[in-house]
């Protein structure tokens, strides 16, 4: 018998010490729920339950995001009911002016009325927000198109020498900072320049001209006042001879108003005798919003919602007094609108029964422009509808997955805990006769 090292207590001790851990990690388990608590519990697990998670979550915000679109659809959709609303009253009005049993002053009444409905609906296109962000006046987002007429003019002239490589100068279109930027390495056949409101560039296209033209380029950008969505890159051709080169338009240009103009000079390695054009925009159509409908990148869906206002899709005002109106017949009046922002506008005319006959074709056409925005607004919420369930789906279907990694079996953990419990005891009471057995010694010194 030896009493320097009890062996019996220290194996005893050890399975002691073994159960009370395992009962302490069971107890850990059945506290939380969670089979996985750390690292050391399963790292393959925790791994992959952690990005599961991560998609979850994504998930679960993708439907917030969707909610979010379809409150903004219907808020929009709500204010060109009314617009709808109004169109059908301004119509009864029209079709009520075109019978000649009404007097100059019946007419004069009917005007007044229908140059009001005109006026609100300009105020509710102005004015209906969600979030603070304007939906239906043509910028909910982003560099959204507008105002016609607007031009870029390009100007090369001779005198001004600066290598092309470090030709690259900034202004701004619309408030954002754009980059003139010359590209070397473009074909002299598909040389041209691009507009890109995305990256915010104006890139064009110069190989080959250099050695038609000379060594010394200038170019002046003058009333730029507009910018292109990303999504309709406005494309030019550039051709040139020994003493000019000329900008031609492959289609004509939108171009978004803006106050003020801008002016910028710069030079590149290249001479030019002359350069200079005009590229008018046209009308502008809306902006858009992005809604991130999906837990990873690249998963959006765009909702482009046009400009409802009377001057800009509906067409039922204008903006020159007494002027025509593309649908023959149909004039404006000469009285300015009560309620408009920047320069006046001015309601259809139906001051007499030819006027009258004319508007109403203009107002079936801004009844047709609204129906055709709300069904396509219908549809968006729609698509969004299913979105959100199958969003709620797969959020269900991964969250049942990371449960089987992450999640303890209550039962069975139940099981192990009081498994381990009881070792535990009966270790501690072993552990108490393996104590007892080094003092049999003393009897055998008696």
């Amino acid at each position: 018998m030896r009493i320097n090292h009890n062996i019996a207590a220290l194996n005893t001790y050890n399975r002691l010490f073994i159960n009370s851990a395992s009962s302490s990690n069971s107890l850990q388990k059945l506290s939380s729920g969670l089979q996985i608590n750390k690292a050391g519990d399963d790292a393959a697990g925790l791994a992959i339950s952690e990005k599961m998670r991560g998609q979850i979550r994504g998930l679960d915000q993708a439907a917030k995001n969707s909610q979010d679109g379809i409150s903004l659809i219907q808020t929009a959709e709500g204010a060109l009911s009314e617009t709808h609303s109004i169109l059908q009253r301004m119509r009864e009005l029209a079709v009520q002016a075109s019978n000649d049993t009404n007097t100059l002053d019946d007419r004069a009444a009917m005007q007044k009325e229908l140059t009001e409905l005109t006026s609100e609906i300009t105020r509710i296109g102005n004015n209906t927000e969600f979030n603070t962000k304007k939906i239906i006046n043509g910028d909910m987002t982003g560099p959204g198109l507008g105002a016609a007429q607007e031009k870029i003019t390009l100007n090369f002239d001779t005198g001004f020498t600066l290598a092309v490589a470090h030709a690259d100068v900034k202004f701004k279109i619309g408030g954002e900072e754009y980059t003139l930027k010359f590209d070397e390495a473009a074909n002299a056949g598909a040389a041209g320049m691009a507009v890109d409101s995305s990256n915010k560039t104006v890139t064009v296209g110069i190989k080959d001209v250099v050695n038609q033209i000379g060594t010394d380029l200038a170019a002046v950008l003058n009333n730029l006042a507009g910018a292109l969505p990303s999504s309709n890159l406005a494309q030019f051709d550039i051709s040139s001879t020994a003493t000019s080169i000329s900008l031609t338009a492959k289609s004509t240009g939108d171009f978004a108003g803006a106050d003020g103009k801008n002016s910028v000079s710069l030079s590149s390695g290249l001479l030019a005798e002359k350069f200079s054009e005009d590229v008018v925009g046209s009308d502008g159509a809306g902006g858009e919003a992005k809604m991130q409908i999906g837990a990873n990148t690249n998963q959006q869906f765009t909702v482009a919602i046009a400009d409802m206002r009377a001057l800009a899709n509906l067409k039922i005002s204008g903006t020159t007094a007494g002027g025509n109106h593309d649908v023959a017949g149909a004039k404006f009046t000469s009285v300015a609108l009560t309620d408009n922002s920047g320069s006046a506008e001015y309601a259809l005319d139906i001051s007499d029964a030819g006027k009258a006959t004319a508007a109403i074709s203009v107002l079936d056409n801004a009844i047709k422009a609204v129906s055709e925005e709300r069904s396509k607004l219908g549809a968006y919420q729609n698509r969004l509808e299913h979105t959100i369930n199958n969003l709620g789906t797969s959020s269900e279907n991964l969250t049942a997955a990371e449960s089987r990694i992450r999640d303890v079996d209550m039962a069975k953990e139940m099981m192990e805990f009081t498994k381990t419990n009881i070792l535990s005891q009966a270790a501690t009471a072993m552990l108490a006769q393996a104590n007892q057995q080094p003092q049999q010694v003393l009897k055998l010194l008696q």
